[in-house]
């Protein structure tokens, strides 16, 4: 088939720059399915428990993904920043994971433990007061908020339907897990449930 014939029909042109994006896609894609690096945990990652399970929840709820990403790139400015880069292993558990590349806010992969939860309910309620120049709206209402943990146990038994068929060397939530999950949550405010999440965040690496 020549050139000529192929610029000059459209439908042709179409099918064949399908074919060729498909067997580049298959190429680049699916042996990411069957490497360790991108289908089983790195050392110290493990299920979200309970309550970080309903902040991850309140997170997206509120929006905060839209403004915070969870992928520190492979560049000296990001790493000096943020700490080590993002790898696949530390997401095995996310659904739906936060990568993401949008950054109104500092990234937020690596914020774990540095620092105190009395600073992060302070930011949250208020985070001028804090963060003197931050444009960040503030989240009093998760104050008053409480969890009951109702449907805490629901999701952990989806989450390992979705975990067992993306990731089977991952970790299921057992049925104590889920038997235990709403007394862990019940009563906690969704202040607390979002903080505990944050306080999470890359620890492992």
């Amino acid at each position: 088939m020549s050139h000529e014939v192929v610029e000059k029909n459209a439908g042709i042109l179409f099918v064949l720059t399908l074919v060729v994006a498909l067997a580049g896609g298959m190429v680049e894609f699916v042996p990411l399915f069957f490497m360790k690096s991108t289908t089983e945990p790195i050392e110290g990652v493990d299920r979200y428990d309970a309550l970080a399970l309903e902040g991850r929840d309140i997170y997206i709820r509120e929006g905060c993904n839209n403004c915070h990403s969870q992928m520190i790139r492979p560049f000296r400015a990001e790493t000096e920043r943020y700490g080590h880069y993002s790898v696949a292993g530390e997401s095995v558990y996310d659904h739906p994971f936060l990568w993401g590349s949008k950054r109104t806010g500092p990234d937020l992969a690596r914020v774990g433990k540095r620092y105190s939860d009395d600073w992060h309910f302070a930011h949250l309620y208020n985070p001028r007061d804090v963060v003197p120049e931050s444009n960040m709206p503030a989240y009093p209402w998760l104050f008053d908020t409480k969890l009951t943990g109702e449907h805490t146990a629901t999701k952990m038994d989806r989450l390992n339907v979705v975990t067992e068929m993306t990731c089977p060397k991952c970790n299921l939530y057992t049925e104590d897990d889920m038997k235990n999950a709403k007394a862990m949550v019940d009563g906690k405010t969704e202040a607390q449930a979002l903080v505990h999440y944050l306080q999470g965040l890359g620890t492992a690496l």
